[in-house]
């Protein structure tokens, strides 16, 4: 729907905004990975060397952190003023100011994530990650089965973006499995079998980002096909 040119050029510059996230996003992803599987495999390394090197990946990890949540603003944000879902204008600034206010948690919970208020915070996060999915869950099914006025391909969409947090929330699992074997190396030092482990859950993460990113590639066509 047509509408002022300043409202147009606001919606051109929030769709080049929300491709440029997803290349931000893409580039961290690749940067982080590779890393990480440095680290996996340089079991020859000096641990205080290698124990920074993590710490690191971690550091870079908040991007991709940032990544989802500038996503979910900006996509909400264009749904609205595109008038895929309701509420509009006070929709917009709603997620605006929710992505902005996300953005901060996220932020605290990675400085404090060695201190016991880390923990508050990450359960915190968790939480809201849950509620998202719940509702794009519950909103896309609606829409699919009539009970909702939604357009079918962004209700799948919505659907793809929970099944994303799902595979973001499946990463971290195997991350708390990774530090168990990276704890013991700490404590009492390397083996083959806890190398082995170390390299085992750096691939089954890896797994569940290339199943993240898949889902991410079928958004993108939905969004460029709209069937």
């Amino acid at each position: 729907m047509p509408g002022p040119p300043g409202a147009c050029n606001m919606i051109n510059f929030l769709l080049v905004a929300h491709i440029a996230v997803l290349g931000y996003w893409l580039g961290s992803e690749l940067v982080i990975n590779s890393t990480f599987r440095y680290v996996s495999r340089a079991g020859s390394m000096p641990f205080p060397e290698r124990d920074r090197l993590l710490d690191h990946v971690l550091d870079v990890d908040q991007h991709v952190r940032y990544a989802l949540i500038l996503q979910a603003g900006l996509g909400t944000v264009l749904a609205a003023l595109l008038r895929y879902v309701p509420g509009g204008n006070a929709l917009a600034i709603s997620a605006v100011f929710a992505a902005g206010a996300w953005l901060v948690l996220v932020e605290a919970t990675h400085r404090q994530r060695k201190l016991p208020s880390g923990q508050w915070l990450a359960s915190i996060d968790n939480g809201i990650r849950y509620i998202l999915i719940v509702g794009l869950l519950v909103t896309a099914g609606a829409a699919l089965s009539g009970a909702i006025s939604l357009i079918s391909w962004f209700a799948v969409k919505l659907a793809l973006f929970a099944g994303v947090i799902v595979c973001g929330l499946g990463i971290r699992l195997e991350i708390l499995r990774y530090y168990r074997a990276w704890h013991e190396i700490a404590d009492n030092g390397s083996n083959a079998t806890l190398e082995a482990e170390l390299r085992r859950r750096y691939a089954s993460a890896t797994m569940v980002l290339v199943i993240l990113w898949l889902q991410i590639a079928a958004i993108v066509a939905l969004s460029l096909l709209r069937p």
